[in-house]
């Protein structure tokens, strides 16, 4: 009879900046951003948090990472599409990494030490808008209600006390509960005959916000020229 054979145990896998940005960007996915510390997220990795100061130089570093982990996340605009196909792919886009990454919303834009991807995304933003015909003003312009729409509906988004129809619905019935009969009947009416209907989802409303915002967008310089013209007139009489 051959003797027992003791098991081989398997390699460990080692630290890098990369794992341990994952793991903390799956750890905050998981918890929450204000759950994070380096002790915790030692010991999902299975080390000790000083292992960690391997990688990343402190806590801001950490979060350094994850923001720009995030960004990368998120489709650049294609030098070869229009400005406007580029932006509205990239709004999709950045709402798709921003719900999977909830606990990002309100760190994307308060970085004072940006990473790689999160400069490759700002430029390759307005780069986009520059060479569909923005002035630096202009572009400035689109890229802050893009960001402040994208950021926005995400945290709305977010904040819901509901994700299916059943939970749409549960709430609605016990907030209606609350209210006297009749006495806010066009939120009923909306409630009644658009939320509740089958098939509503309330992510849906953001493409027809950004195609909006993005029409409005294509017509500004326009705008803003004609504007300007009246403004010269004005001021000549």
């Amino acid at each position: 009879m051959a003797p027992p054979t003791t098991p081989t145990p398997e390699p460990r896998i080692p630290l890098s900046r990369d794992r341990v940005l994952r793991a903390a960007v799956a750890f905050a996915d998981e918890s929450g951003i204000g759950s994070l510390s380096m002790r915790k997220l030692g010991e999902a990795l299975g080390v000790e948090a000083m292992s960690l100061y391997n990688h990343v130089a402190n806590k801001d570093d950490l979060l350094d990472g994850m923001v720009d982990f995030v960004f990368s996340e998120i489709d650049l605009p294609s030098g070869g599409a229009d400005w406007k196909t580029s932006m509205r792919h990239r709004g999709v886009s950045a709402r798709q990494a921003l719900a999977r990454h909830p606990w990002a919303i309100g760190l994307m834009e308060s970085r004072t030490s940006p990473g790689p991807a999160t400069l490759r995304h700002h430029d390759a933003v307005i780069g986009s808008l520059r060479r569909g015909g923005f002035s630096i003003e202009m572009a400035a312009h689109a890229y802050s209600v893009l960001d402040s729409y994208i950021y926005g509906f995400a945290l709305q988004e977010a904040s819901l006390p509901f994700d299916t129809a059943e939970e749409t619905a549960d709430v609605a019935e016990m907030i209606f509960k609350q209210l006297p009969p009749d006495e806010y009947p066009y939120l009923t009416e909306l409630t009644v005959e658009h939320v509740l209907q089958p098939g509503y989802d309330y992510g849906d409303e953001y493409e027809f916000g950004l195609d909006l915002i993005l029409d409005g967008l294509e017509r500004a310089p326009d705008t803003a020229q004609s504007v300007s013209a009246s403004a010269r007139r004005r001021t000549n009489r």
